[in-house]
C-alpha cells in the first residue's frame, strides 16, 4: 500500500474525503461523503477535521461527546452516530483504523527515490537492484543481494551472501549478518541484528568456555517486522527460521536454532532460549521467558512477565505470573510457596487417613 498510496489520483495531501475511504476500504458511508479529514486522532480529543474510531459498545456514551469529524463504527453502533453525523460502519474497527493509518502515513511520506549514496560502502561483487535504495554510510559485503525496491538505511550492514527481499526496509543501523536471508517486504527497526551469533560454549577441564562455532543462518519469510533493538541469532548448524508475516517488538532475543510459526507476535523483553519451536499465530506477552528445546502449539496466548518452563501442547491462554502484592505479603507467599511439597504431602495423608476411617465405619457392624 506505501507506495501506491502516494501516487493515487484525486487523492490530496491535505486529507481524504470520507466517500475517497470508503471506495477503497469498504464499509457502510453514513452521512456526509465530502467531508475530509486529515488526522487519526483518539476519540477523546479529535477535532472536527480528524476521524476515529469505536470497537466496543461499552464506549458508546463517548459518541455524544467526540467532535470527531467521523466514526468508524462497529455494526452494532449503526444507529449512534456522533454530533457529525457522519460514520463509517465496518465489521472490525479497529482493523480497518489499522488500513486506514497504512494510508494515511503513506500520504505523509517522500517519494521513493532508488539509487545509492556516493558514501555507501558497496563491494563490487553485490548485487544491487537499480530500483532498491541504498542511504548514507551503509555497507553492502560482497556476494550480498538487495532486491528491487528495498531500502537499506542509514549505517546499516549488509554482510556477504545475505539476501534483503524486495521492498524490505532496514531502518538506520540494523544488520543483517553473512548469509541471512530476508524476505519481502520484511522490516527491521534501527538497532535490530539477524544473524548474530548464537550463545554456545562448552567447557574445558578446567572449566573454561570453549566458543561453538555457529554456521547456520537465520532465515525470515516474507512480512517479518523487527523491533528496534531486536536481536534474532542466526544457527548453531541448522537455521534460525522466523515464519510469514511474524512481528517482533523491540528488545526481543531470539536464540540460535528457534523456529517460529506464522503471524506469532511476540510484545517487548521477550527472551527464547535456544532450539524452542513456537506455532503459528501465537501471541507471547511482554517479558514472557521461554526455555529451550520445547514446542509450543499453534494459537497459544501466553501472558506477560510469565516463564514457560515445559511445552505447551494445546491452544489456549496461559498465564505463569506471580501476582504484585505488598512486600511483606509477597514474603510469606514466597514461604508458602516453597513448601507447597510438604503441604501436599500432609493433604495426601489426611486423606488416606479419612478414607480409611470412612471405610472402616462401613465396615463396623451396626448397634
Amino acid at each position: 500500500m506505501s507506495q501506491s498510496a502516494v501516487s493515487t489520483p484525486g487523492i490530496s495531501m491535505d486529507g481524504l474525503t470520507l466517500e475517497q475511504i470508503a471506495a477503497r476500504l469498504g464499509g457502510e458511508l453514513i452521512g456526509n461523503g465530502q467531508a475530509v479529514v486529515q488526522r487519526l486522532r483518539p476519540i477523546g480529543s479529535a477535532s472536527e477535521t480528524d476521524i476515529t474510531f469505536l470497537n466496543r459498545d461499552k464506549l458508546r456514551p463517548q459518541l455524544a461527546e467526540t467532535a470527531a469529524g467521523a466514526v468508524i463504527l462497529p455494526e452494532s453502533l449503526r444507529g449512534a452516530l456522533p454530533r457529525s453525523g457522519n460514520a463509517i460502519v465496518a465489521r472490525d474497527p479497529y482493523l480497518y483504523y489499522a488500513h486506514l493509518s497504512q494510508w494515511f502515513w503513506a500520504l505523509r511520506q517522500p517519494p521513493f527515490e532508488p539509487g545509492c549514496h556516493a558514501t555507501a560502502q558497496i563491494d563490487p561483487a553485490a548485487q544491487v537492484s537499480p530500483a532498491a535504495r541504498v542511504d548514507a554510510f551503509a555497507a553492502i559485503e560482497a556476494g550480498a543481494q538487495i532486491g528491487e525496491a528495498a531500502h537499506i538505511g542509514a549505517g546499516c550492514f549488509v554482510g556477504r551472501d545475505a539476501v534483503i527481499g524486495a521492498g524490505s526496509v532496514l531502518h538506520p543501523r540494523s544488520s543483517v549478518a553473512w548469509g541471512c536471508r530476508l524476505g519481502a517486504r520484511c522490516v527491521l527497526q534501527s538497532g535490530a541484528v539477524v544473524g548474530s551469533d548464537g550463545f554456545g560454549y562448552a567447557r574445558d577441564a578446567s572449566g573454561a568456555g570453549v566458543k561453538i562455532a555457529q554456521v547456520g543462518i537465520a532465515v525470515l519469510e516474507d512480512d517479518v517486522e523487527v523491533g528496534a533493538n531486536s536481536t534474532i541469532d542466526r544457527g548453531a548448524l541448522d537455521n534460525t527460521e522466523i515464519g510469514l508475516g511474524v512481528k517482533i517488538d523491540n528488545l526481543v532475543q531470539i536464540a540460535h536454532n528457534v523456529r517460529i510459526g506464522a503471524h506469532t507476535a511476540l510484545a517487548g523483553c521477550v527472551g527464547i532460549s535456544g532450539s524452542a519451536e513456537i506455532g503459528a499465530y501465537c501471541f507471547i506477552g511482554g517479558g514472557v521467558g521461554i526455555a529451550g528445546h520445547l514446542s509450543i502449539a499453534d494459537g497459544v496466548v501466553i501472558g506477560g512477565m510469565s516463564l514457560v518452563s515445559r511445552s505447551v501442547r494445546q491452544p489456549g491462554m496461559y498465564t505463569g505470573a506471580f501476582p504484585l502484592d505488598t512486600h511483606a505479603n509477597w514474603e510469606r507467599n514466597a514461604a508458602t510457596v516453597r513448601q507447597l511439597h510438604q503441604l501436599r504431602d500432609r493433604i495426601r495423608r489426611l486423606e488416606q487417613h479419612i478414607e480409611q476411617h470412612t471405610e472402616s465405619l462401613k465396615t463396623e457392624p451396626s448397634t
